[in-house]
């Protein structure tokens, strides 16, 4: 358990850190489209999550470090929209599609109603 405690955290340490230098270099260089940061993160997350989950059902002998690290910690820092889309693919391959629909119209809604209300709050 160690081991997958440090692969998720060094992983989530390298994830986090790619995600910072891919937002400062697009500030830096196209400050008018700051949230193009956040779109490429989250796709080329979504893109990845795919990969790694499709080659780890190909190969389930991949030591759980290396997997929790891989998913958990490095995209799981990159980005959490990869887990909220394969999330969403899970319970659509599972044949539950109103879950799946409802997940995804509670945590797109959800999200930014929740991020409206905390914005709220810093206004009292």
């Amino acid at each position: 358990m160690i081991f997958t405690v440090l692969a998720v955290a060094l992983g989530g340490a390298f994830g986090t850190l790619a995600r910072f230098f891919i937002g400062n270099w697009i500030s830096a260089n196209w400050p008018q489209h700051f949230y193009g940061a956040t779109l490429i993160v989250n796709l080329v997350g979504c893109l990845l999550i795919g990969v790694l989950y499709g080659l780890f059902l190909l190969r389930p002998e991949v030591p759980l470090p290396v997997r929790a690290g891989l998913i958990v910690g490095v995209l799981g820092g990159f980005t959490t929209f990869s887990s909220f889309s394969l999330d969403t693919l899970r319970l659509l391959d599972s044949g539950q599609a109103p879950m799946a629909i409802g997940y995804l119209a509670v945590s797109v809604v959800g999200g930014l109603l929740a991020t409206w209300a905390g914005l709220l709050l810093t206004k009292f």
